[in-house]
């Protein structure tokens, strides 16, 4: 079934408002919890506990009618609970394979940093190729397919920090902030009898999210606007507070945000004001500074400003 601009862009619309029933405020988060979605990205939310971030990876998948598994992220989380496992039937003297939490449309990963560095690398494969390998054969996941994970910036005991290769694989980072008192006196008043999630509706089908983001891989993106995206990232390579600059992949991804982004805006082409607000939520956590840059009190969004001084944005042309 073929569906046209118009209707595939009101769907993203009637996601957000229906979203925004039990997320209250945060529209910003949630238009970028959709950019990831819709470019075929993972997103890394990081914030204090309590704040909504399992609620909004909750919410999400029942607006959209995705399938959803959640992997509370224990130290015990073993590697097979994620990937899958085969086992022997004595009926039939083969060995089956089981499928693991990754095996559906939105998987949770509740607290990520928590389970053991062996049980994280076990979503590499799936987060890059959307497969998982299992006592050498592969298996296909479905499409889509989206990690969100979670984990605190406070309390780091008991921890195991994402490796940078790990960190990688996340095309966004984001946080949700905490609400400000109406929209608290707002959550208070929605929960007095019950869980507004419980009530959420689904308005739209994995089809049509499909369809959302096939339409987004067709968002114009001119040659300047790529020129600018990567000479953007390539310049966070050579600033000297810099360890680790963001790699070619985060040039890719700053370009599907954007691309997502311009498309949830209503527009099928990319403007430079799509990259910079783009960049921090993809470039943030690739980007690794040196101990000099840490003594000194200099942060990553003080490259990133420094790099947007550096790196010139084309001049958009005359649409009127």
């Amino acid at each position: 079934m073929s569906y046209t601009y118009q209707e595939i862009h009101q769907k993203l619309l009637l996601v957000i408002n229906e979203m925004e029933k039990v997320i209250v405020g945060k529209r910003d988060a949630i238009t970028l919890l959709l950019v990831g979605m819709l470019s075929g990205g993972h997103v890394l939310i990081e914030d204090v506990p309590g704040v909504g971030k399992t609620t909004m990876a909750t919410a999400l998948s029942k607006v959209t009618g995705l399938s959803f598994k959640r992997a509370q992220c224990t130290p015990d989380l073993m590697a097979s609970d994620i990937t899958g496992f085969t086992v022997y039937n004595k009926e039939s003297g083969k060995f089956e394979y089981r499928q693991g939490l990754v095996s559906t449309n939105l998987l949770l990963a509740d607290e990520i940093n928590r389970t053991s560095p062996k049980t994280q690398s076990a979503l590499l494969e799936a987060m890059e190729e959307q497969t998982v390998t299992v006592d050498g054969t592969t298996y296909r996941l479905p499409k889509p397919f989206m990690v969100i994970a979670t984990q605190n910036e406070v309390g780091f005991v008991g921890t195991f920090p994402l490796p940078e290769a790990q960190l990688d694989r996340f095309m966004l980072k984001l946080s949700v902030g905490y609400p400000t008192v109406e929209q608290e006196m707002s959550i208070i008043s929605d929960r007095r009898t019950g869980d507004p999630v419980d009530e959420l509706r689904a308005v739209c089908t994995r089809e049509e999210i499909q369809a959302c983001i096939s339409a987004v891989e067709q968002v114009n993106v001119e040659e300047a606007i790529a020129r600018y995206i990567v000479r953007f990232v390539a310049e966070t390579r050579t600033n000297p507070y810099v360890l680790l600059g963001a790699s070619p992949r985060a040039s890719l991804a700053l370009m599907r945000a954007s691309q997502a982004l311009a498309f949830i805006s209503g527009r099928m082409y990319v403007t430079p004001e799509d990259v910079q607000k783009m960049v921090p939520y993809v470039l943030s956590h690739r980007i690794h500074l040196k101990q000099e840059a840490k003594i000194k009190g200099i942060t990553v969004s003080d490259i990133l400003n420094a790099v947007s001084h550096i790196v010139m944005p084309p001049i958009r042309r005359n649409e009127g």
